[in-house]
């Protein structure tokens, strides 16, 4: 017999009217907590961040909570930040919440030990995840939450969105009764983002359940110059100790309260909880010991074996902290012989996982304590599924089993890891399963949550959705697993064999086995530019065998014609989601497209009339597009999918990163992995994402060669070469080129090379092209086309491209666009957005100073696309030279540059010592031009390098103590060029402290601010940076204060140079910044205008906003530079002119603005004439500056 579950309804469940939904755990969580406070201090990050971004739109839509007030929502300027303002709500008195997860919980914990100490009830809810250490992982565990469990909260863990939003309230009526501050956690993204069916709790039961004396009792407390007292006193040794030991009773009362708020919560709901809840085998011998999501993977098992006669059973832990060893005891079956704790984190040098000392100390009450072992699973959202389970009650069965293991991974280093059968599965056989593979920002997520929804509001289905993508975001491959039936859905794990299997980029099909998850039976649904008589010819050999072998329904559409047909542009979800209702019978046709139009209005109302009525129409005629084509007998292919990487590829690229890329990193071992984090540069050129529909073909005759294309291109996929005419000779293909547009060179050729398969297709470069063909007005001399028509040009011609040599870089003219476009760039090929706003500039510095740059780059989207596995963009030239870049954290990055900086300089000087101290040995004139040489071009860096060489070849043979050190250091003769690199959340927010006292330090280091004016790489939260009357997530009302002005603030300390840059309006500008910006000898800061995806705009348009951006005198271009004070002339100078048009002329082509007109229209007119009023004045501010000598 397996007992009661947990959340299972009670016989006296009460005669409420139950109200159900469909929401993902953040929404869940954030539904109670905005309820049950007044006041919400908040700062994104992920996967907490929909939590706080629910209460900011809840709050200006004015939603009131339990007791009629609209809770004040406030984002502040870093977690610490919020964890301040939330103590300082709370000493006053208000009920005060905040919303966090890893690194941004790290960031409370001072103010959690304050909180705690002054028995201060507030909840603190995070969404669990794992903590940056040799590597950063956005994902879930439990490390963040063991990090915090010395700071006196009390640690509440949920295992299910619905348990998440149960617990919510429990633990805001614990912590008052307590007074006991509470962290309520659960598990990033596989409970945060996993969409479920759940119970709401109804208001009334939230204050049923929450005592209003308890609410007094904090006012009373609060800070009251009426009543007044002090807290935050200074303690000496004669009371500190006894200090700490004064509130021993609250913390001992603790899950007493807990305990009789869950009876309560049980009397009101019909869900009844317990602290420690046992599943399974009343007389079970071996016991899992568990807390998160893993616990209904474990509860299926458990049902399995026990049902097979097994007696085992599970042990799931909800109050964790403070943790009752009485309670824990009585929970455990008497017949309990052995006992395995798993901890979700890891804990270096310990003799165990938090978690497994605690039950240890527990069970050493009991006279004969049954065996425990400890178990490490799930770090980083590592899968958790039923067959792991299962191993580890096999490992207890062992007569000696591990007394420590790890479970999900194969450890051949330290032999920890236990084998598992990946066969074994639970899944209930009546749940409906399906599989859908998208890209990144194609909508095809966003599509399922959609859909999940649709089905799970039907009340005679529950519907779950989980959605894989890496930290990316954008451009990478996302998988939706989503699940339908008519019983609740608890399979907290990836799908394994799908009844429907959609793949809405056809690309995929020979790049990955998207067939893999497919059941015998299944229904395969294809997005193909094939029509459906010549697809089967299309689809690698093995997949087709696959197709046969599975007896699959194979149905096919074109998805972007339909799209296209429809105004609908790229986008295809719509048109996918409609397919799958079409055919997967789920629900009956009719009521399904009804119930789509239905949720398009919901989803895209704000957007405007027009987008609703764009999506029906292409609802309408997609059905009509739709067509079942039926498997042959036979496999006919005669092409199978290209090898992940190219055969000629470097041995750890193919036996590594390969292998990450095909979606096999689970596969790898313990060793492959590098021991503190450092990975090789130049990947991402061999992983080939081929995800463009359409690319740039060049015209030799129409091209002017004036390098705007490459210039602006976001992933260096257009490149260009000089070379000599008789290289031509041994091209096994006519090359398309063109003779060098300069005279004097008549034997010289120009060739412009598009790196087809890693182009993204933004049209970028043929927005910045300026040549129109003279026959044809509407050609350029770059123009887009189907990549089916140029991708074979394009893989001959770029083979014969980099045959070539490297053009001299000191032979090139580095202070015009058309000279960069001849320098090879080291930063190639990155996993941004198509048409990113940022990465032209991060590849600008690596052309202008790849082969001497150390960057520092804080968190954010540049360190993403920049340093994010499988492949990383920063590379090395010809020479094997290129940036070195490290990421710390988020906060630090100014201070991290900065101690880059001072490690150059300490080694540049004691280099420069030993030299001198070796002048005899090494030769006077070497060791004298060593030091005293500039290097301020680059053909003098270049001479630089060369005597360098001659140096190190000087110092091999000598091997002395002092020759070796030299050697050590000897590079630091070249100069350096550190750059700080990060996103305007990082410089106007989080960073702005550290970035302020960099810029006063006065050292050698260059500041580059990528400004997308919102926290792109969290979802587009508000920051300081954001304009006045922008609509962001946390300003959803429209942004009622003007942007920081941090150029201003630079330009203050008056030896800073200082500039604003927008390469979509002035790329000369851009150039001439940055290349006087690394020539400053002393600090500089760059402020470089980057559009984005999050300004709701069409990206191809990027450069062409840029321009009206400077236009109407929203972001004038500027530098300030304090050298030319020395030769008399105004240091500020303004490089664009005075506003040719208004600010709303540049707004309305942006979603951002349009969005507050849609909801608010008074609003919108009243921000837009403030902005307005701003720009105007800031602008006869600068024209004053610019008088200043």
């Amino acid at each position: 017999m397996i007992r009661e579950p947990e959340g299972a309804a009670s016989a006296a469940t009460p005669a409420t009217e139950r109200q159900t939904a469909t929401m993902d755990g953040n929404e869940a969580v954030a539904y109670v907590a905005y309820r049950c406070n007044e006041v919400c201090g908040i700062y994104p990050i992920t996967p907490s961040s929909a939590m706080a971004e629910w209460a900011d739109q809840w709050a200006s839509e004015g939603i009131p909570n339990l007791w009629g007030v609209v809770p004040d929502v406030i984002e502040m300027q870093s977690e610490g930040g919020a964890a301040g303002a939330v103590h300082g709500a709370l000493q006053a008195g208000a009920l005060t919440t905040t919303f966090t997860a890893s690194q941004g919980l790290l960031l409370m914990i001072p103010n959690m030990f304050k909180i705690a100490g002054e028995l201060t009830p507030t909840v603190f809810h995070v969404a669990a995840r794992s903590i940056a250490t040799n590597t950063l992982s956005i994902f879930g565990d439990h490390q963040d939450v063991m990090a915090i469990r010395q700071t006196g909260f009390a640690l509440l863990a949920s295992s299910s969105v619905q348990e998440a939003h149960d617990m919510a309230l429990v633990a805001q009526a614990a912590t008052l009764s307590a007074r006991i501050p509470f962290l309520h956690f659960f598990d990033g993204f596989r409970t945060s983002h996993e969409v479920n069916k759940l119970e709401l709790i109804p208001d009334e039961q939230m204050r049923a359940l929450i005592d209003e004396d308890d609410i007094l009792a904090h006012r009373r407390r609060g800070m009251n110059p009426d009543h007044p007292s002090i807290r935050g006193t200074a303690s000496n040794p004669d009371t500190y100790f006894q200090s700490r030991e004064a509130s021993n009773a609250f913390y001992l009362a603790c899950p007493d309260i807990v305990a009789e708020t869950l009876e309560r919560f049980a009397a009101l709901t019909g869900r009844r909880y317990r602290l420690f809840e046992y599943y399974g085998s009343p007389e079970a011998e071996r016991v899992v010991v568990l807390m998160g999501s893993g616990v209904d993977t474990a509860k299926e098992v458990v049902d399995r074996l026990v049902g097979e006669g097994a007696k085992v059973g599970l042990l799931q832990v909800r109050l964790y902290r403070p943790f009752d060893s009485r309670r824990f005891l009585d929970c455990l079956p008497k017949t309990t012989k052995a006992i395995a704790v798993l901890d979700r984190t890891k804990e270096p040098g310990g003799i165990g996982e938090p978690l497994y000392t605690d039950v240890v100390l527990a069970l050493g009450r009991l006279e004969s304590p049954p065996r425990v072992i400890a178990g490490r699973y799930g770090l980083s959202s590592k899968e958790f599924t039923p067959a792991m389970v299962k191993a580890v009650y096999d490992e207890l069965a062992r007569p000696e089993p591990k007394t420590t293991f790890t479970i999900g991974i194969e450890d051949d280093v330290t032999r920890l890891s236990l084998e598992f059968d990946p066969g074994f599965t639970t899944e209930p056989p009546d749940t409906f399963r399906a599989v859908f593979y998208g890209l990144g920002a194609d909508g095809t997520v966003g599509a399922n949550k959609n859909t999940i929804k649709i089905i799970g509001e039907d009340p005679r289905f529950f519907a779950q959705g989980y959605f894989v993508y890496d930290s990316k975001k954008s451009g990478s491959r996302t998988v939706s697993h989503v699940r339908f039936g008519k019983q609740p859905i608890r399979s907290a794990y990836l799908i394994q064999d799908a009844h429907f299997v959609a793949c809405h980029q056809f690309g995929f099909v020979h790049k990955f086995d998207v067939l893999a998850l497919a059941a015998p039976g299944a229904t395969f649904l294809l997005n193909s530019p094939h029509p459906p008589e010549a697809v089967w010819d299309q689809l690698p050999r093995s997949m087709q065998e696959q197709m046969i072998a599975k007896h699959l329904r194979f149905f096919v559409i074109d998805a972007n014609k339909v799209a296209k047909e429809t105004n609908m542009g790229s986008l295809t979800n719509t048109i996918m989601q409609t397919c799958f209702f079409g055919i997967s019978g789920v629900l009956p046709r009719e009521e399904a497209i009804e119930k789509i139009k239905h949720s398009i209005e919901k989803t895209y109302g704000r957007k405007g009339r027009d987008v609703v009525l764009r999506n029906w129409r292409a609802v309408d005629h997609t059905l009509a597009h739709l067509v079942e084509v039926p498997v042959p007998d036979v496999a006919t292919s005669t092409t199978e999918r290209a090898p992940t990487v190219a055969p000629d590829a470097p041995e750890p690229i193919r036996k590594f990163v390969a292998r990450l890329m095909a979606g096999e990193g689970d596969l790898l071992p313990v060793s492959a992995m590098p021991i503190d984090g450092t990975f090789p540069s130049a990947t991402s050129r061999w992983e080939k994402r081929n995800i463009a529909e359409s690319i740039p073909i060049w015209d030799p005759e129409t091209c002017v060669q004036c390098g705007n294309c490459g210039f602006v291109c976001p992933h260096s996929a257009i490149r260009a070469k000089l070379f000599h005419i008789s290289e031509l000779d041994r091209a096994s293909v006519t090359i398309p080129s063109a003779p060098i547009d300069a005279r004097g060179f008549p034997e010289t050729r120009f060739l412009l090379q598009v790196y087809a398969e890693d182009c993204t297709g933004c049209g970028l470069c043929v927005q910045a092209c300026p040549a129109k063909n003279p026959v044809d007005g509407r050609r350029k001399a770059i123009n887009m086309a189907s990549k089916d028509a140029g991708l074979d040009a394009a893989h001959e011609s770029m083979a014969f491209f980099e045959s070539l040599p490297v053009n001299d870089r000191a032979a090139v003219d580095f202070s015009t666009v058309r000279g960069v476009q001849f320098l090879e760039p080291t930063f190639e090929f990155s996993g941004a957005c198509a048409g990113c706003g940022e990465t032209p500039y991060l590849k600008l510095l690596s052309q202008l100073f790849g082969d001497r740059m150390i960057v520092a780059n804080a968190t954010g989207c540049s360190s993403i696309y920049g340093g994010n596995l499988p492949t990383t963009p920063w590379a090395t030239n010809a020479e094997g030279r290129g940036p070195a870049w490290a990421n710390s954290l988020f906060e630090d990055n100014a201070e991290f540059g900065l101690g880059m900086r001072l490690a150059a300089d300490r080694h540049l000087s004691e280099a420069q010592s030993i030299l001198l101290e070796m002048e005899e040995e090494l030769g006077s004139d070497l060791v004298q031009d060593l030091i005293r040489q500039p290097q301020i071009l680059e053909s003098d860096v270049r001479k630089q390098r060369a005597r360098v060489a001659a140096l190190i070849e000087r110092l091999r043979p000598m091997d002395t103590p002092r020759s070796r050190r030299l050697l050590s250091i000897a590079d630091h003769l070249t100069r350096r060029s550190v750059w700080i690199v990060g996103g305007d959340g990082w410089a106007y927010d989080i960073g702005a402290a550290g970035l302020d006292h960099v810029l006063a330090s006065g050292r050698n280091v260059n500041i580059l601010v990528l400004d997308t004016e919102v926290y792109s790489n969290t979802g587009g939260q508000a920051s300081k940076a954001t304009p006045l009357a922008a609509v962001a997530k946390f300003a959803t009302g429209g942004k009622q204060v003007g942007k920081k002005d941090l150029a201003l603030q630079a330009i203050s300390y008056g030896n800073v140079y200082v500039a604003r840059i927008a390469m979509g309006a002035s790329p000369q500008q851009t150039l001439q910044a940055l290349r006087e910006a690394d020539a400053y000898p002393g600090t500089s800061l760059i402020i470089a205008y980057s559009h984005c995806i999050a300004h709701g705009i069409d990206m191809e348009q990027g450069l062409t906003q840029q321009q009206r951006a400077v236009h109407s005198g929203y972001w004038p271009l500027l530098r300030y530079n304090p050298l030319l004070r020395e030769h008399g002339t105004p240091p500020f100078l303004l490089d664009s002119p005075r506003a040719t048009c208004d600010f709303a002329d540049y707004a309305k082509n942006e979603l951002r603005y349009r969005m507050l007109r849609q909801t608010n229209p008074k609003q919108a007119d009243a921000l837009m004439e403030m902005a307005q009023e701003h720009i105007e004045k800031r602008w006869l501010l600068y024209e004053q500056l610019a008088q200043i000598r």
